[in-house]
């Protein structure tokens, strides 16, 4: 059935009832406007350039806590003016006094950065001089930065990089710095939550060098606990401010599932959302469409092209993280400008960039977190008209669990996020960090408490610390950096490593990026790269330079890599049982060595061939939770020996895609390991392990839920109509192993005999 689009959404809703790929409708109502007065005004000048005339009950409750020099995270819904909230204060603070002061907002990407850098220069406010510090900043434009701005628009890495380690150039600045504005709190989790809690912990402690406390502001879209987590990041206590005012218009929330077509009409996710896309724009309703993958959001948007008139065809285009600043600027410009009829884009436009006049928005597949979810869904309705979001249920275990419980994705609350302030590959490399930018001292205890004395040991036996005794001119000890270069060139704040592979064609012109932990799996030998809707084939890759030389493809295929992994079990810190499994928690140590590489058929998906490949293999220290089951348990399910490796390699595959209902993660954020004879437990093993190393809490949370992440796992194979095994059950779309051998109906057998009962009965 053709999806007819008509000018009103109820009308579009109408035209899709009675088929089956329509899991549910959801109606959610408009919400009036609530109101409040500051207890102090604003200053005029402020007040007249705010703007609005009046502010919603949650800005004038967060402004007047900041302004009191309580630090506070506004956690309220997308387009509720959480900006204002920080924008008002500093406007404030920049212009009143003697010595107006000077204000840091960092946003975890340039484009948001650039968005807010355009909204306070509209503001227009006499003596507020803002500018972005970021990579794409010149030399000159750098100078003039550092002696003009009093608000300054940066990110992570330009904080990590560009200003912390030269802190003396930045001196005036950082003893005037009253206000630190930290966006998009609900992305710092896991990993890059971690690096940024001890980036903040840096700036800090040099703020009081120079005799500065600066009061935090965080922004965040709805999750849970947002002032435990706001509290760990910056390491003062924060103050939550939740209850939205901001009136919000209706919204039309459709469940789309191409799975529930019959198998002869079936369109991939892909397919289905190019589809959908490309007939609202063809409609005249402006559409962002959001993809979990860079490879996604390019195979998405060159469909949506071809199916559309030339005309519309070249108002649409892909958006994504390793694009160059130039192709990103352009495209960005085109968006805000209304240019654009279509994006189609990874979670980089996710974030609370201002695009008005979009009316849809497109989800290809469930984004992981329900908190992601209202975000994406989001970006369409902010200029108050009724909107629609439409999510296109993948082929995966937790996409189909969604589409068969609908009620859980509005009626389940957004999840709190976690991070591990204490994982020692994130902790030491900030310590170093702190002790080039000045010497690590007892009284540093205040910025890590409980973490600084074994993380300065760790670093003297690595040779990055020298720790001078005390004395009579110095009567403490300190640390000091002493190894070579800089330590902050050591970390990468958002994956494992710091350093890039650089993408280049036959002429050595650069095409784009990926971060060398990801290297060996996007773009090694014979891989198919994309990029802004281009085939590239990787003809070869120079490890030791981390380059990957590209030649241009035809674009008739696709690769998917193959990789055999280990795991040892170090430690083992935490037991329990569940059912009649025995669960375990600890550090763990996982090889893996990609070994080859499929290709397929971009259009039917037919296996083209396999190429093999000779690269080394990599080792990770990280944390899981792994289950082991008795010889008994096994008679009773009736396993055999031949068929246990394929049924505790469908449970792994399931457990993994069911994970993020029950931890704050991606499926892959995480890998698994089963093994019929695991070397260090001497039984049946399914290990789930966190995929950074140290560990980002996922573990903790996975070992923590257990009980029902394992019952939820059952339901999901079980209830699948396969009969041996599909994406939405068993088969995973990152298997190393082809996914081979998998067993579901041993799966089902086994989980059935261990969550029958408890052990003993």
């Amino acid at each position: 059935m053709a999806l007819a689009v008509a000018n009103d959404i109820d009308t579009l809703v109408r035209s899709l009832l009675g088929d089956p790929r329509l899991a549910h409708v959801e109606r959610l109502p408009a919400r009036p406007a609530r109101f409040a007065e500051l207890a102090v005004p604003l200053p005029d000048v402020v007040q007249a350039r705010l703007g609005v005339d009046r502010l919603y009950t949650h800005q004038a409750e967060a402004i007047d806590l900041v302004r009191a020099g309580t630090s506070v995270v506004v956690a309220t819904g997308t387009a509720s003016g959480k900006s204002l909230c920080y924008q008002a204060p500093i406007a404030e603070a920049t212009v009143a006094g003697l010595r107006p002061a000077t204000a840091l907002a960092v946003f975890p990407t340039k484009a948001l950065a650039q968005d807010q850098l355009r909204a306070l220069s509209a503001m227009a406010v006499p003596g507020l001089v803002a500018a972005t510090y970021d990579g794409d900043t010149g030399p000159e434009e750098r100078t003039w930065v550092r002696a003009n701005a009093n608000v300054l628009l940066t990110n992570p890495e330009m904080l990590h990089h560009g200003i912390l380690p030269h802190h003396e150039r930045w001196a005036t600045f950082l003893k005037r710095l009253r206000y630190v504005v930290v966006d998009e709190l609900h992305l710092l989790r896991g990993i890059f939550g971690s690096h940024v809690a001890h980036l903040l912990r840096r700036l800090r402690r040099l703020c009081a060098r120079y005799g500065a406390d600066p009061t935090f502001v965080f922004a965040s879209a709805t999750i849970g606990a947002p002032a435990r987590l706001a509290t760990e990041l910056c390491g003062k206590p924060v103050t939550a401010v939740t209850d939205d005012g901001s009136p919000c218009a209706p919204r039309t929330f459709v469940l789309w599932n191409p799975q529930a077509e019959a198998d002869e009409l079936r369109a991939s996710t892909n397919q289905a959302t190019a589809h959908l896309a490309a007939e609202l724009i063809r409609d005249g309703h402006r559409t962002i469409v959001f993809c979990r993958s860079r490879k996604g959001t390019e195979l998405v948007a060159a469909d949506v092209k071809r199916r559309l008139p030339s005309r519309l065809a070249r108002t649409v285009r892909p958006y994504r993280a390793g694009y160059l600043a130039a192709e990103r600027r352009e495209i960005e410009h085109e968006l805000f400008s209304g240019e654009l009829r279509g994006v189609v884009a990874t979670s980089a436009l996710e974030l609370g960039v201002d695009v008005g006049g979009l009316d849809a928005c497109v989800l290809n597949g469930f984004p992981g977190t329900i908190a992601s979810m209202w975000q994406q869904a989001g970006r369409a309705g902010r200029d108050g008209r009724e909107a629609m979001c439409v999510l296109v249920a993948g082929d995966d275990q937790l996409d189909q669990w969604l589409m068969a419980h609908p009620a859980e994705a509005f009626s389940r609350p957004p999840e709190p996020a976690v991070i591990n302030v204490a994982n020692p590959f994130v902790l030491d490399p900030h310590l170093a960090c702190a002790a080039y930018e000045s010497p690590l001292t007892p009284a540093d205890e205040r910025w890590w408490p409980g973490l600084l004395d074994d993380g300065v040991l760790r670093g003297a036996i690595d040779d990055d610390l020298r720790v001078r005794r005390p004395s009579r001119r110095s009567p403490e000890p300190a640390a000091f950096w002493s190894g070579s270069g800089w330590p902050a060139h050591r970390i990468g704040l958002r994956n494992a490593t710091a350093s890039e592979f650089r993408i280049v064609d036959g002429e050595e012109q650069l095409i784009g990026t990926v971060d060398a932990g990801r290297a060996l799996r996007l773009v090694h030998p014979g891989a198919i790269y994309l990029h802004q809707g281009v085939s590239w084939r990787i003809a070869a890759l120079d490890l030791d330079a981390h380059v990957a030389i590209a030649e241009p493809h035809d674009g008739g295929e696709y690769t998917q890599t193959l990789a055999d992994t280990s795991i040892a079990l170090l430690a083992a810190e935490r037991r329990r049982t569940v059912g009649r499994a025995h669960l375990t928690l600890g550090a763990v140590e996982v090889t893996s060595q990609v070994t080859g590489y499929k290709r397929f058929d971009s259009s039917t998906g037919e296996l083209l061939g396999i190429g093999e490949l000779d690269l080394p293999p990599s080792q990770l220290r990280t944390r899981a939770f792994w289950y082991t089951v008795d010889e008994v348990v096994l008679h009773e399910a009736a396993i055999s020996g031949a068929a246990l490796g394929g049924t505790l390699h469908a449970v792994e595959h399931a457990a993994i895609g069911i994970l993020p209902l029950f931890a704050i993660c991606d499926r892959w954020d995480v890998g698994g390991v089963s093994t019929p004879l695991q070397a260090d437990t001497g039984l049946p093993t399914i290990a789930i392990y966190d995929g950074y190393p140290g560990g980002a809490g996922v573990a903790e949370l996975g070992f923590d839920a257990a009980d029902a992440h394992l019952g939820a796992t059952l339901e999901v194979i079980e209830q699948c109509p396969c009969t041996d095994g599909c994406p939405s059950c068993i088969q995973s779309p990152k298997c190393g192993n082809g996914n081979e051998p998998l067993d579901k109906a041993g799966a089902v057998a086994l989980l059935h005999t261990v969550l029958g009962g408890d052990a003993g009965q």
